[in-house]
Order: structure tokens, then C-alpha cells, then sequence
């Protein structure tokens, strides 16, 4: 079956074409192609399919078979596929890089071998083979030693050998195989699929499936006559690289990105299986014991063993135990598979799909490439400028298509023509059946643009007072002013691009459209003449402050503002004036502090005199003297005192008044 198989990859690719040829090829945007096949299969035979190695993953997951006649289909059936070095592990033996023949020899020890060296026919039981390095006298050479049936053993030259054979057939057959799936590994061939047809009825079937394909571009003109409307040309370039012509095949392309991506599953997947043993299985190593230290001589040994029965093997991990059964009941063993991977390309965006059907047949040969129309109608386009401030100085030559088409026109370039004459080229995204679109083709020389911020300025607008908290709503007005200057004798339509900013609005101007990012003014543009282009925007910010940590003076200022109403500033007059008495009556207590501080200065120093000079004799008239000026420091200390606690009380009752009035204040 080996050899059968391998005849068969190295069929041509065309050899099937005639049992089940290609009629119909849809190609996407994802780089997909769906292919269908349909022909008839006589009694007892079976179709063949032919794919790209590569390729199998996405055919064995799309692959539909369908009898017209509603007959059940049989078994499909395909070249297998298994890592090389899977299929390698089923032989004896291995025959790596740039191994040498003793090498190879060496592992088929006890084989019978035959060498054919001049005339001689030698064979004998394989004992050994080795490579002898080469040294300053000798060659490198290879030596193969042989068990006679003489019961000799004798050691022979490979080099001189013209030959070498195993005459175990089944040794012969495995070394073919192993080649043969050498050779499979390294070649870049294609795989086969078999359609069986059982029962005695001929089977008219179709066969359908998706595999990797390029994607197909598309391309437009753009076309200006010189009376009339504008004219849309499509095409679509499409890729053959499947290998097979397609004759006369009924082709489309679809627009639009359906979700696709591949699984393994041409690959088989093998995984890691645990390692389970019986506890009853395990041997048991001999215990080793301890003399006794005690006891009559001749009776019983009184002693106990050192220590207990050594195992021979280490105890299961708990894992495997409790899969063994050990402490457990239950009869089954539950391995759990490794995680596999699935490779997958990243999901994309499933959007409406619209598919491009050409009428006529197509063919395209294996290895082409062919450009098709899909689109040649009057489209509603007008020639326009468009500008932004990215630009520079000069606006772009630009069109505005409106998809009157009733199809949906697949992103690409396009090529302006201005009648006969090349305009330049642009690029679109996909335009939805009565959507609009600008494209810029060149820029516009005879026109000239500039910019400039003509003013900036902060209005408050309202002022409001809630709860202790005053919260003055101001806007930010900006204006942008386009100053256009048309040097050309005849007249234009220019679509300024105004960026949005984010918290501002409009002001004066009302857009014709506008983006996700970006508001569009129409303007138009007499022959040889200027025009300057306004654009205002406002920002309203809201500013608050806490009126309990904000000063009368600052209060003050919100008195002059015409945003604020009657009621309003009689109420913050009343709590400025509150704060301004709050204000002096903290102005009232620092002052008594700091002349209670002066006084207990004073008092000490007086003190300190008074004491030292009460214990001198003849300063009594001095010792008077102090004793009277510190009678007069307590009254004064005392009088402080008493004003300090009044203007404490005074301080909490203005608090509380002022507190009152914020909580009542609310406009």
C-alpha cells in the first residue's frame, strides 16, 4: 500500500480533471476560495481529488459530498498524514544525518548479512560494525565483523565490498519502507482524496469545499466625460494558484470578510498518557534488623527492628495511587487528556456579504492571473476641492461619489480620468449601495488656503449658589477663520474639513456633513475671487468654590458680574459682610493674644527682679516698687483675659450666623 500510494503522488495534478473537473470558483476577502466540483462516477469506482498538502486541514473541514439523484454517498477516503518521526519510532532502526554504513550496520546486530566483495560471496550473523577514525598513516575506513557458519568470526573491509544485503526479506522491506517515508517527508507533493461509489447505479456527484486562496483585488476608473454623468468602471483581478487550469468555470468574488480559520486536522494528535501500576505490584525489597540489646540467652528475641521493611520503590505519587485504586473503591482508571492547541487565525469582523457574478464562463489557466470587469454604469460623482489644515497651503482635487450603482463597490484604487486626460489616483473603503464617499486624487494649485485664530475669549455665562457651594458657568469662545484665495478663471466648490474638539460646539456655521471626526462646510468659490470662511466654537467650563474658605474680597468681585442676579447679590453681600466682621473680630482676638503674650513677658521679668532683690537688705523701696507693677500686670492679664473669652463667644456666634445664611442662601 506504501508503494501504490507513493506511485500515485507522483501522478500529474490534470489526471483527475475529467472525473470530477471544476465548475464553479467563488473567491473572498478572507483568503478563502470555495471550489465546487461536479461530474459522474461510473459503478465501483472511485473519484480522486488532488489538494496541496497544505491545503488538507481546510478541506477535510469544509468538504460536502452530494449525490443529484439523492443515492448515499460512501466512504471518503484520503492519504494519511503522521509526523515523520512518529512513523520513524516503528522501526529498529535509524539512519540519521550523514551516517556512515558501519554506523547503520552497528544497530542490526544478529542479522544476517551478505557482502559481495570481488568474486567472493561472503555471509554471516552480524556481530558488530565500527567507523575507524583516520589517522597519520592510515585512512579513515569502515569494518564490518561476521559470525561464520564455520563458527568463525572474520572482519571485512565495507569499503571493498560492492556490495551489501540482508536477505531477511522482512529486514529488505523495512529499510524500503523507512526511505520510502524519508522521501514523502522531504518532497513537496500533493495529497489524494477517493470518492467511493458503491452499489451498481453510475453517480452524477458534486463536490464542494474551501482551501487557502489569494485574495482577489479590486481596481476603478473613474471617468469625467465631457458632457453627461460621470462613468464607474470595476474590475476584478483574480489569481490561479491552485495548480489546475479553470476551463470554462462560472466565477464570482464576494465582498465582504466572513469569519475563517484553520484547525489541525490532517495531523493526527496523540497525547501523553499516564503511567499507572498496582500497588500489589510493586516488589518488596528484604527488611533489615537490629541486634537485641536484652534477654535470656536462648529464649525469645526481645528486641524490635531498627527499622521497618525498606521498599523497593517509592511510593506512587497520590495521583497515580488514587488512579491504581489504592484507598479508594472504585474499579475504573480516569486519565484526563493533555490540552491540545488549535491553531487559529485571529476572528475578524463578520460583515454583509455582496457577491460579484460574472455571466460568461471563465478560464484562467494554472499559474495566471486575469482581470475582470464587474462594473461599467453612470455613477452621481461631481468634480469638488477638499481641504484640511494638514495639507498646507494648497486643497486637494477631490470627488464625491455617490453609489448609485445599486451594489456595493469593494475598497481599492481608483484612476481619475478628466476625459481623456490621466488626473491622478485615490483609494476608498468599501462603499455601501447609496453611500457617499470623497476621494482626493492631486492637489489643486490654484487655489490657496490659510489659517488663523482670530480670537479667544473667557464669558461667564451663569452664576449659581447650593449649599455653601457657588459654581460659575463660563464659555471659551474660539474662531477659526479660512481665508481662500481662487487664482483660477473659473469657479469651485471647496469642503473645508473642520476637526471636532472635543466639549466644544458650533456656533455660527452649519455643517453639510459631518465624520466621526471632522465637520464639512461647503463653500463655493467665485473665478479669481477670495472668501473668508468663519468658524466660531464655544466651550462651557463650570468653576466651584467652597464660599466657607473664600475671603470677602474675592466674594466681592462676583458683585460686578452682570451674569448674576438681584437676589443673588443682596445674598453674597449679606455673607461678605458676615465674613468681614468674622474677619475683624479675628483680627480682634490676635491682638489680645499678643498682648496677653507682651504681658506674661513683662509679668516674668518682674518676677525674676522681685525676687532677687526681696532677699538684699535696703531695697525695700525697690522690692515696693515691683510688687506694686505686678499687681498692675494681673489686672491687665485678667481685663485681656475677659475681652479674649468675649471675643471667642463673639467668633462662635458669627460662625453660626454666617453658616445660617449660607444654608439659606440658594439662587
Amino acid at each position: 500500500m506504501m508503494l501504490r500510494r507513493t506511485v500515485w503522488l507522483l501522478v500529474p495534478a490534470l489526471a483527475f480533471a475529467a472525473d470530477l473537473p471544476v465548475r464553479d470558483v467563488v473567491l473572498f476577502k478572507n483568503g478563502i476560495g470555495y471550489f465546487e466540483r461536479a461530474g459522474q462516477l461510473p459503478a465501483g469506482e472511485s473519484a480522486r481529488l488532488e489538494f496541496k498538502a497544505g491545503d488538507m486541514n481546510d478541506v477535510l473541514k469544509s468538504l460536502t459530498v452530494i449525490d443529484r439523484a439523492g443515492a448515499k454517498i460512501g466512504t471518503v477516503r484520503y492519504d494519511a498524514s503522521e509526523p515523520v518521526d512518529k512513523r520513524l519510532q516503528d522501526f529498529p532502526f535509524d539512519i540519521g544525518h550523514n551516517s556512515s554504513l558501519a554506523v547503520f550496520l552497528d544497530q542490526m546486530r544478529g542479522a544476517r548479512l551478505e557482502l559481495q566483495i570481488g568474486a567472493e560471496h561472503v555471509a554471516g550473523t552480524m556481530v558488530s560494525a565500527r567507523l575507524v577514525p583516520a589517522t597519520e598513516k592510515d585512512k579513515e575506513s569502515q569494518t564490518v565483523v561476521l559470525l561464520m557458519d564455520s563458527g568463525e568470526m572474520r572482519a571485512y573491509d565495507l569499503a571493498a565490498a560492492a556490495a551489501v544485503r540482508f536477505p531477511d526479506p522482512k529486514l529488505q522491506g523495512m529499510l524500503k519502507d523507512y526511505l520510502a517515508v524519508l522521501s514523502q517527508a522531504s518532497s513537496k507533493d500533493r495529497r489524494s482524496i477517493y470518492i467511493d461509489s458503491p452499489g451498481p447505479a453510475l453517480r452524477d456527484l458534486i463536490a464542494r469545499y474551501t482551501i487557502p486562496a489569494p485574495v482577489w483585488k479590486s481596481t476603478y476608473r473613474l471617468i469625467f466625460g465631457n458632457n453627461g454623468e460621470p462613468t464607474l468602471e470595476g474590475w476584478a483581478i483574480v489569481d490561479n494558484t491552485t495548480g489546475e487550469d479553470w476551463t470554462n468555470v462560472h466565477l464570482s468574488v464576494v465582498s465582504g470578510k466572513p469569519i475563517s480559520f484553520i484547525t489541525q486536522l490532517y495531523e493526527p494528535k496523540y497525547i501523553q498518557r499516564q503511567d499507572v501500576e498496582l500497588e500489589e505490584n510493586r516488589p518488596v525489597a528484604p527488611g533489615v534488623f537490629g541486634g537485641s540489646i536484652g534477654g535470656a540467652v536462648g529464649g525469645s528475641i526481645q528486641g524490635s527492628p531498627k527499622s521497618g521493611p525498606a521498599r523497593a520503590l517509592a511510593p506512587a505519587p497520590p495521583a497515580a495511587r488514587q488512579m491504581a485504586g489504592l484507598g479508594s473503591t472504585a474499579e475504573s482508571v480516569v486519565v484526563e487528556p493533555a490540552d491540545s492547541s488549535i491553531e487559529s487565525a485571529p476572528a475578524q469582523e463578520e460583515g454583509e456579504l455582496f457577491e460579484y457574478s460574472f455571466a460568461s464562463p471563465v478560464t484562467v489557466k494554472k499559474g495566471e492571473s486575469a482581470m475582470l470587469p464587474f462594473l461599467q454604469q453612470k455613477i452621481g460623482a461631481r468634480k469638488l476641492l477638499v481641504y484640511r489644515e494638514s495639507f498646507g497651503l494648497h486643497p486637494m482635487d477631490a470627488a464625491e461619489i455617490a453609489n448609485s450603482t445599486g451594489k456595493t463597490l469593494d475598497g481599492g484604487p481608483f484612476t481619475v480620468y478628466d476625459g481623456s486626460a490621466y488626473s491622478g489616483e485615490a483609494i476608498a473603503e468599501t462603499i455601501k449601495a447609496g453611500d457617499k464617499r470623497l476621494i482626493s486624487y492631486g492637489v489643486d494649485l490654484g487655489t490657496r488656503v490659510t489659517t488663523a485664530w482670530d480670537s479667544s475669549h473667557s464669558v461667564v455665562r451663569e452664576v449659581h449658589f447650593h449649599r455653601s457651594v457657588l459654581t460659575a458657568r463660563s464659555a471659551v469662545v474660539d474662531t477659526k477663520a479660512y481665508t481662500i484665495r481662487n487664482v483660477d478663471a473659473k469657479a469651485k466648490t471647496l469642503i473645508i474639513e473642520h476637526p471636532q474638539r472635543a466639549g466644544y460646539k458650533l456656533l455660527n456655521q452649519t455643517p453639510v456633513e459631518t465624520t466621526a471626526d471632522a465637520y464639512r462646510f461647503e463653500v463655493k468659490l467665485a473665478a479669481s475671487g477670495s472668501e473668508k470662511f468663519p468658524v466660531t466654537e464655544e466651550r462651557v467650563l463650570d468653576q466651584t468654590f467652597s464660599l466657607t474658605n473664600v475671603t470677602a474680597s474675592l466674594i466681592a468681585e462676583w458683585f460686578q458680574n452682570k451674569a448674576l442676579s438681584d437676589a443673588g447679590r443682596r445674598q453674597l453681600e449679606a455673607i461678605a459682610q458676615k465674613k468681614d466682621e468674622i474677619a475683624e473680630n479675628n483680627a480682634a482676638m490676635k491682638r489680645a493674644g499678643a498682648d496677653l503674650d507682651d504681658l506674661a513677658k513683662d509679668q516674668a521679668r518682674v518676677r525674676s527682679n522681685f525676687e532677687s532683690l526681696n532677699r538684699v537688705a535696703g531695697q525695700q523701696e525697690l522690692v515696693q516698687q515691683y510688687a506694686r507693677e505686678l499687681a498692675s500686670i494681673e489686672i491687665k492679664l485678667a481685663a485681656l483675659r475677659d475681652t479674649q473669652s468675649q471675643l471667642r463667644h463673639k467668633q462662635t456666634a458669627l460662625e453660626s450666623e454666617l453658616n445660617s445664611l449660607m444654608e439659606k442662601t440658594d439662587f
